[in-house]
């Protein structure tokens, strides 16, 4: 089961992106950006992204770093890496923190489990402060912009206990109404019908109605847990 969250919901890379980090350099001033993002679910993995980048990257000058963790955004870190204070780790944190999505009524700013890298191979002239700060904040926010995000919605499962005879009317019955139904197991007694619901507090009530009409009341559902899906 999900950890307890204020968030019911936030947005994430996509899951191709857990395996295959999003590339995407850029040119400033003959020093090479190389901006790599990965969908990850823990410090540990985030720092072995990055312990992997420096091994590939291993004659790079600079290889900075941000990430941003869970459904509330309570972990940020960042890293400079030998960039002066302030230029790289924390623009490149602003750029994931600030940046607005889709999710909800309108754009918000809820982009989670994700750790960015920008790998930087000195050209020979320097920037300066400004044009690392925007240097590395572009890095990350064109990255970001070659990648579609989705949606991760926290879902209560309840359990339907149904006859054998009635579970695959049930099930069907309500996937026509809208409802994700995860699964249907059969056992010797009967079968139970799985179903998602979105953890908001108003979508139990509804699926109740439901359910009472699609069974004629005999249909009761019970919580069974919570975990957090990607949304089609």
């Amino acid at each position: 089961m999900p950890e307890e969250s204020r968030a019911a919901r936030y947005t994430v890379l996509p899951a191709a992106a857990a395996t295959v980090p999003v590339v995407h350099e850029l040119e400033v001033r003959r020093s090479r950006f190389i901006a790599c993002l990965l969908r990850v679910e823990s410090e540990e993995a985030a720092r072995g992204f990055l312990a992997r980048l420096r091994r590939e990257h291993h004659e790079a000058r600079h290889v900075c770093s941000a990430f941003v963790l869970g459904p509330d955004r309570d972990v940020m870190r960042s890293s400079d890496d030998g960039e002066p204070a302030g230029t790289a780790g924390v623009p490149m944190l602003e750029a994931l923190a600030l940046r607005e999505t889709g999710t909800g009524d309108g754009p918000v700013r809820d982009l989670s489990d994700v750790c960015a890298a920008v790998v930087r191979y000195f050209g020979g002239v320097k920037l300066g402060a400004g044009g690392l700060v925007r240097a590395y904040s572009e890095a990350v926010s064109a990255a970001l912009d070659t990648t579609a995000t989705v949606t991760r919605q926290r879902m209560e499962l309840l359990g339907v206990e149904a006859p054998h005879a009635e579970a695959g009317r049930w099930e069907n019955e309500l996937r026509a109404a809208g409802f994700v139904v995860r699964d249907t197991a059969y056992g010797t007694a009967g079968a139970t019908v799985t179903v998602a619901l979105p953890d908001d507090g108003r979508s139990r009530e509804s699926f109740a109605a439901r359910l009472a009409a699609v069974t004629a009341g005999a249909g009761t559902a019970r919580t069974l847990g919570a975990e957090w899906v990607d949304l089609p």
